[in-house]
């Protein structure tokens, strides 16, 4: 499938319109979640019966004038941008007290409201989360390996070839997966994700209700949090990071705010250490790595093109392994992990062992506890370097380890002869 810009195309089914479609013949509100851009109100409305726009003044007016239209109309009623009115949040679950038959409502969000809403509506209105395109939904290349395959434990053979190229990938890294800014012209994508940011600095934040009283000192530790991304840096050097050189360096309850608020906007998607349920394991590092909700964000906020991530540019204030294409690389990866997990019920994260001596870039954890552990590498030869922390963990978990792959740039998709699957990363679909 090709993602374009223009309205004249239909609708492209995306990951979650399957869970969508599982979900909503049984359950009676469910809430989109994700940042603005990610395609939210196009899927929602694909099968909503009615919309309430709360992000049109006029109708939204009317609304606050009469609450009860919220809730009124041909089911399921899409209620967009419902933190632009908190209240409708309660007036949904009081709705599905009385009502509890499937396929009521479907809320959007693109934030966290600072006005909460008095009930958290678990058990009423379940949350799914929604993020930007992945690969796969992008129609780079044909896809050939199935991540649920994988994680059910099958064991399956891998098989395929792609002609995706390194370059590829990094030009995918800079143009992003937000679909309405997938333009040809590399200005435009410039211009498109400059203008993104710039409306979550100089307007979601206050609309939150978030205080920016130096929104160049903001914009300074969002680059910091982008020159972080794959690492498990802690904030108080991010924030260092962030005022280099400067005495007056934020307070570190105003770098918590700043990282807090932009959870609020579902721009930080971090993904967090992993805790086994066993004993298996011990002395795990507990920080999360950070990564923003769209590698394309990390690169514009660094001012990397395509060329530069092939040069090997990057940032210097945080110490990395690797080049920062790497690094852009496995948040990349992280993307489209997290949408096919999902998906399949699952959870990522990722282990660390304290000093570093054993680390796996992401643990995919089933609800039974059982593992699909994966790394990402930037190359398209695998040696039995790169595989030696996948071995370390099937020795401690053994049958608990339902596979393990990698993830990489190659063309082919293959079992090496331990076992090991390595398959490109453009091969990976849910």
């Amino acid at each position: 499938m090709t993602w374009t810009t223009s309205s004249q195309y239909p609708y492209q089914r995306r990951v979650i319109d399957t869970e969508l479609d599982t979900l909503l013949p049984y359950l009676p509100a469910i809430s989109l979640e994700g940042p603005k851009g990610v395609g939210k109100t196009a899927t929602a409305t694909e099968r909503a019966g009615s919309i309430r726009r709360l992000d049109n003044p006029a109708e939204l007016e009317l609304l606050e004038a009469q609450p009860s239209r919220l809730i009124d109309g041909p089911t399921p009623i899409l209620i967009d941008e419902w933190q632009r009115f908190p209240s409708s949040w309660d007036l949904v679950r009081r709705a599905v007290d009385q009502d509890s038959s499937p396929g009521r409502f479907i809320l959007t969000g693109s934030a966290t409201p600072s006005e909460r809403p008095t009930h958290s509506g678990a058990g009423r209105i379940v949350p799914l989360r929604m993020r930007p395109l992945t690969l796969f939904e992008r129609g780079i290349s044909p896809t050939t390996v199935s991540l649920s395959e994988i994680i059910d434990g099958s064991r399956p053979a891998l098989g395929g070839i792609t002609e995706t190229t390194l370059e590829t990938y990094a030009n995918e890294i800079v143009i992003g997966g937000f679909p309405g800014m997938r333009f040809p012209n590399p200005r435009a994508q410039r211009a498109a994700l400059d203008g993104y940011i710039d409306r979550i600095v100089d307007t979601d934040l206050p609309e939150l209700g978030v205080r920016v009283r130096n929104p160049a000192t903001m914009r300074r530790w969002f680059r910091a949090f982008a020159a972080a991304t794959a690492t498990s840096t802690s904030f108080d050097k991010i924030r260092n990071a962030a005022t280099s050189g400067e005495d007056d360096k934020p307070a570190k309850t105003t770098s918590m705010g700043y990282r807090e608020a932009l959870d609020r906007l579902w721009i930080l998607d971090d993904v967090p250490a992993w805790a086994p349920s066993n004993n298996h394991l011990q002395r795990l590092v507990a920080a999360p790595k950070h990564h923003l909700v769209d590698p394309a964000l990390a690169a514009r906020l660094l001012g990397l093109d395509t060329g530069a991530l092939l040069d090997g540019t990057g940032p210097l204030a945080i110490p990395r392994d690797g080049t920062f294409l790497g690094s852009l690389f496995e948040s990349l990866a992280a993307q489209s992990l997290r949408v096919f997990a999902q998906a399949c019920e699952a959870t990522v994260s990722h282990l660390r062992t304290m000093g570093g001596v054993h680390e796996v870039d992401f643990v995919i954890v089933r609800g039974d506890g059982k593992v699909v552990a994966v790394e990402v590498k930037l190359s398209a030869a695998i040696a039995q370097h790169d595989v030696r922390h996948l071995h370390w963990l099937k020795q401690q978990l053994g049958d608990e380890l339902l596979d393990a792959v990698v993830l990489t740039t190659g063309s082919d998709a293959y079992r090496r002869t331990d076992g090991i699957g390595v398959i490109p990363l453009a091969l990976l679909g849910p």
